[in-house]
């Protein structure tokens, strides 16, 4: 059976005045709506008590297994206003058949994918006035997210979990401009491993990211990229997004899903966007030295990064620890050209021709 999310209304929403505050400059991640969708999983009912509810915090037991063996999952997706004042959704379904990959691979339970729509599509109706207004690059982002909320000290799959979607507006990513940005290279730590949880939205991936992002930090850049540091043979991704090479042949270069590489929704968008702006999108494996070697002959001439935030992120350079390979068009035209496109696809200003939209009022 379906599950339908009844809201129950906040009683103290945020003030106009601080609502107002906080969409002059909300940032990403910063501040959060009035409403929070939720519903909870027993190995013996199934899913249940879903709902709308106001949004504030959970109440753990210190022995709620998600704080001892990190079972959990979670994605990212964003709501737009279109100019008639319409919102709309970009590829949910791509997240919820994600979020259920993700579920598999940390033994949680699958969530039917119209449940996974309605919570969220429910949410959005919730807090519309959250949703910012169109014509720049802002817009709510959605993070629907699932652990194990079972108390108990064990290693086994929880047979308690629960399911939320929280929602916080977003700026312009890039307040002044887009800017590339510089890239540390890394074959020395990894975010994941052969047989591990890359392929997985979870948490765990980001946390082994951190020590390798901060020593990028000490050498002036913004992220990392990982090697893969056994064989150190295939460029995988950077901590939170995907990484792509653009030639001046008109070649996009990307690594293959190899099982230690998320799946990123908007790595899959661009690929599909630039066939549509007629370059030749390459999923494939990519040694460092030819990586490397496409930017130091001039081969590639521009690269970037991708995810649900920036949507496409220019990047200047890499460094590694003894050589720095600077791109020829930091922010190239091609980059720029893919960014643009699909951000008119999300915001309405074209024609969907992939069918990517989904109408929430």
């Amino acid at each position: 059976m379906s599950l339908s999310f009844p809201v129950t209304a906040n009683p103290s929403p945020v003030s106009q005045a601080r609502f107002d505050e906080i969409m002059a400059n909300p940032g990403f991640g910063d501040y959060f709506t009035d409403h929070m969708a939720v519903a909870t999983w027993t190995n013996e009912a199934g899913w249940s008590d879903a709902r709308i509810q106001p949004y504030g915090p959970f109440q753990l037991d210190p022995a709620t297994a998600v704080l001892h063996y990190a079972q959990e999952i979670f994605e990212g997706l964003k709501a737009y206003r279109h100019a008639d004042d319409s919102i709309w959704l970009f590829r949910p379904q791509a997240n919820a058949a994600r979020l259920n990959a993700s579920a598999k691979r940390m033994m949680l339970p699958a969530i039917d994918e119209a449940d996974f729509l309605t919570a969220i599509t429910e949410l959005v109706k919730a807090d519309l006035r959250w949703v910012p207004a169109g014509g720049g690059e802002q817009s709510l982002y959605l993070r629907p997210f699932m652990f194990a909320s079972e108390a108990f000290l064990g290693v086994r799959a929880a047979q308690r979990v629960t399911f939320s979607v929280i929602a916080s507006p977003a700026g312009s990513y890039f307040a002044s401009g887009v800017a590339p940005v510089d890239i540390w290279v890394t074959d020395v730590w990894a975010r994941a491993g052969i047989g591990g949880t890359g392929a997985a939205k979870c948490g765990g991936n980001y946390a082994a990211s951190l020590i390798a992002q901060y020593e990028g930090y000490e050498h002036g850049c913004s992220q990392v990229l990982f090697i893969e540091a056994a064989g150190k043979d295939r460029i995988e991704e950077l901590g939170g997004m995907n990484v792509f090479l653009v030639t001046g042949d008109g070649r996009l270069i990307t690594p293959e899903l190899t099982g230690t590489i998320l799946d990123g929704v908007t790595r899959g968008s661009i690929l599909a966007v630039a066939e549509d702006l007629g370059l030749r999108a390459e999923s494939r494996r990519i040694s460092p030295s030819e990586f490397f070697g496409l930017i130091a002959d001039g081969t590639a001439t521009e690269a970037f990064s991708c995810g649900t935030a920036a949507v496409l992120t220019p990047i200047g350079s890499f460094k590694t620890a003894t050589d720095t390979y600077q791109l020829a068009e930091p922010a190239g035209e091609r980059t720029l050209a893919i960014r643009n496109r699909l951000l008119d696809i999300q915001y309405g200003r074209v024609p969907d021709s992939h069918s990517w939209l989904r109408q929430v009022v």
